[in-house]
């Protein structure tokens, strides 16, 4: 019942948003709904038609709390200015406006340009995902009392910049699309690898990522760069089957046992990158994701198409100023042309700013110094990584590199 509670979600606040226009006492009534149904469902049993009476629910917690709000404010019109013009739909209307519609214009909603990266980022778990906000403060390691102000702050900006509840069109949906589209692979990211907390990987991020990215390319199936982040997740996903030992140990992709990765997440992602990219210029989530194809699709790491990737990703740092790809760039060009080639690439990343305290930079040139042959620059380049990274399971991986070169 909590899966489909949390499938629900977005087309119930949809539909409050549609009619009602007030995002964050819709999402409250959406909160208080779920409650209602969480005690009443498992004695009374799912009704025929679970969103339409979430919806009626919802519906009448919404009436009680703008009744509430009117007689706080003790102002006839504040109720007024809240309200959409589809408040005057019927709810026939609202079942024959395509739910899905509801769920995507949220999902732009979400990703207002007026909010900062992480709170469309928590905004999107909360409202589409169906996450609580107890889930989504254990994801950015804060109190539940920060998240639930950080969110509040997020919903009342939204109110407060008078957007309608509608999907932009133009230049701003381009735009919004793009802040969509961060969202949801920072989201991924978090996921993938946390930055911080006991584990590598913090799953149900990763999947809830690929939920929502699953659905915004049923939506916008032509979309190139939507599928580029769908097949870039999916490709990438299905080595975390292989990244760590029984122990919890990271295990380096060079490493891993290949027959552990799923198959059919690499043919369902080879086969999304490889009808989106002869469809124009390819976009760095479509870069990234024929990189990512072609590591899954090598039989073995030594038979990586490393000269291909080291193409890709020539293709890709033309797109903007990225010092992670960049440093990516200088290890498949180690794969191609050795690692002296390479340790000049490193320290013209090293000299960003944005990445002075990153972990990844240490442990590339560690790794490239390996390569080359000294082991005992290597090491001290890996414990350094080790200290600068919050993550235990990376850093107990680096220092064991580290211990292994001084032995």
């Amino acid at each position: 019942m909590e899966n489909l509670l949390r499938e629900l979600v977005p087309r119930v606040l949809g539909a409050l948003v549609r009619r009602y226009g007030n995002f964050a006492t819709a999402e409250d009534a959406v909160q208080e709904a779920l409650i209602a149904a969480a005690a009443q469902w498992p004695d009374h049993g799912v009704p025929d038609n679970p969103a339409a009476w979430l919806i009626r629910v919802a519906s009448r917690r919404m009436t009680d709390l703008l009744r509430n709000e009117q007689a706080r404010r003790r102002r006839e019109d504040t109720v007024a200015g809240w309200v959409l013009p589809e408040q005057q739909r019927s709810p026939a209307a609202d079942q024959a406006h395509a739910e899905t519609d509801d769920t995507l214009i949220l999902l732009f909603l979400c990703c207002h340009p007026a909010l900062s990266g992480e709170a469309q980022v928590a905004l999107t778990l909360r409202a589409v995902g169906g996450l609580s906000t107890a889930e989504i403060a254990r994801a950015f390691l804060v109190s539940e009392q920060t998240m639930t102000r950080r969110i509040s702050r997020a919903k009342l900006r939204i109110r407060d910049s008078g957007l309608p509840f509608a999907m932009p069109s133009g230049p701003e949906r381009a735009d919004r699309l793009a802040a969509v589209l961060h969202a949801l692979y920072l989201i991924f990211n978090e996921g993938y690898v946390s930055t911080a907390g006991p584990h590598l990987q913090r799953v149900e991020l990763a999947s809830e990522a690929i939920r929502l990215t699953r659905f915004l390319h049923r939506m916008i199936p032509d979309d190139g760069e939507v599928t580029g982040l769908l097949a870039l997740m999916l490709l990438t996903d299905a080595r975390r089957p292989a990244r760590t030992g029984t122990d919890g140990r990271l295990i380096p992709m060079a490493e891993q046992d290949r027959s552990l990765w799923r198959t059919e997440a690499i043919a369902e992602g080879v086969a999304l990158v490889t009808a989106a990219l002869p469809r124009g210029v390819p976009g760095p989530y479509q870069l990234q994701a024929a990189i990512a194809a072609v590591h899954g699709e090598a039989p073995s790491a030594e038979q990586t198409d490393w000269p291909q990737i080291l193409r890709l990703y020539e293709l890709l740092l033309r797109h903007g100023d990225n010092p992670v790809m960049a440093l990516n760039h200088a290890v498949a060009a180690a794969m191609v042309h050795g690692p002296q080639v390479a340790l000049p690439l490193v320290e013209a990343v090293a000299g960003d700013p944005r990445m002075s305290r990153d972990h990844r930079v240490p442990a590339v040139r560690a790794h490239l110094l390996e390569l080359a042959g000294e082991p005992e620059a290597a090491c001290e380049q890996y414990r350094e990584a080790a200290r600068r990274t919050p993550n235990p399971p990376q850093q107990r991986y680096l220092n064991d590199k580290a211990a292994r070169l001084r032995q």
